[in-house]
């Protein structure tokens, strides 16, 4: 019976940092300006953005409270090289969530948590596309915890940092290309945990310019004990038992650095770049606890390339109580043709974003945002299966956040 390996690393969306349908939202705020937020203050979402901020305000509240959500609606066109048919996604709509909560312990010290959902989606092929024997769908849920600490060197410059503990799950569904029968399928489920850091460093350099710099570990992500089950034909039933499976996958480190200038008393302007170190994933390998002739452990080269995202917003305050926003970033694609696939259709990716701050009273105010992704149109190739064509994408993402200080 002729072997058939499978393709497991769907799995890579839940696990990466950047890439695939990963979407920064990490604060309705700083997504109104383009998701930049590593050299200037916002509020609470700062554990994220650049834990050495935590406790940059100039108020005297010690509490800093922020909690919100967006509303992803993502869809991906395929047009098969082959036949010339077009094919879409059917998604259905993801909720990511954030919540931060800040305390200045007094003039130096400052300390955090962040909770926030940085993949929570789901992509939807569907069970009888042409490319079902790659994918048919995956749902995903991942949630990061970060304890976070700031120290005030000194006026003009701080310092922070975080431990992230993350939590994730993923079930995915494919065709299997077996000699007898037309209905096999595998489902794939595994959850799993891991532990990273972050560090950050904010310096005022001057009265109106402000400079961050932060650094996001590379995390070595174990899922041990996935569960693999098949339904297949009878006679297929010895060749592929249900087992697990067990796999290693490095998630990149992250270098940004991003500037702010209050330009004047009611306008700031922002620049960023992330810079993503994907060249450190180069396979995906899975151990397989139970194999057959048809069901060996498998190696999925990936060898992806670092990647940049650059990044420029703006605030303005109307007045005391309206403040509008809009930004703009490119994302490079780490995915070289050779590798591209219909599990992470990643291309060069344009966002455009726009946002509001409403201030109902002192402490309390509303956030919103809205973001609208651009996927440029990529005509590629996945060789190790034979599968290509033209993939283009696009997401509509509306949100909305409180803010709270006490």
């Amino acid at each position: 019976m002729k072997k058939i390996l499978l393709p497991l690393m769907a799995l890579l969306p839940m696990l990466s940092m950047a890439g695939g349908f990963q979407v920064n939202l990490q604060g309705n705020q700083q997504t109104g300006m383009g998701h930049v937020g590593t050299g200037f203050y916002l509020g609470a979402s700062s554990a994220f953005f650049n834990p050495a901020m935590m406790g940059l305000s100039q108020n005297e509240n010690k509490f800093d409270i922020e909690a919100g959500a967006s509303f992803i609606s993502a869809s991906v066109a395929f047009q098969n090289q082959n036949n010339g048919i077009t094919e879409t996604t059917d998604n259905p709509m993801g909720t990511p969530f954030y919540l931060y909560g800040t305390y200045k312990i007094n003039e130096d010290f400052s300390a955090g948590l962040a909770v926030y959902t940085p993949f929570g989606s789901s992509v939807v092929w569907g069970d009888d596309w042409t490319g079902k024997n790659l994918i048919q769908d995956i749902s995903l849920q991942a949630i990061f915890i970060q304890p976070t600490l700031s120290y005030k060197i000194n006026d003009d410059l701080r310092v922070g940092a975080g431990l992230n503990y993350v939590s994730g799950t993923v079930e995915i569904n494919r065709a299997l290309p077996a000699p007898i029968g037309n209905n096999n399928s595998v489902n794939l489920k595994g959850s799993t945990g891991a532990f990273g850091f972050n560090t950050g460093i904010y310096y005022q350099a001057t009265e109106k310019l402000s400079v961050g710099v932060t650094y996001r570990s590379q995390v070595d992500v174990e899922l041990e004990g996935g569960d693999v089950d098949f339904t297949v034909d009878p006679a297929l039933a010895s060749s592929f038992p249900d087992t697990e499976f067990d796999a290693t996958l490095p998630l990149p480190a992250t270098t940004s650095i991003g500037i702010g200038y209050q330009h004047s008393e009611k306008l700031l302007i922002s620049a960023e770049v992330n810079m993503v170190a994907w060249s450190s994933y180069k396979s995906l390998d899975f151990d397989f606890k139970d194999n057959t002739a048809s069901l060996e452990d498998s190696e999925n080269p990936r060898n992806y390339e670092d990647a940049m995202i650059f990044r420029i917003g703006a605030q303005y305050m109307l007045n005391e109580n309206v403040k509008v926003r809009a930004g703009f970033y490119y994302d490079q694609s780490p995915i070289t043709d050779e590798y591209f696939n219909p599990e992470t259709p990643n291309s060069d990716n344009l966002g455009i974003t726009a946002g509001l701050s409403y201030e109902v009273g002192e402490r309390f105010g509303v956030d919103a945002s809205f973001l609208y992704i651009v996927g440029l149109e990529r005509d590629s190739e996945y060789k190790l299966a034979g599968f290509g064509g033209k993939y283009k994408s696009n997401s509509v993402i509306p949100g909305i956040g409180l803010h709270y200080k006490f």
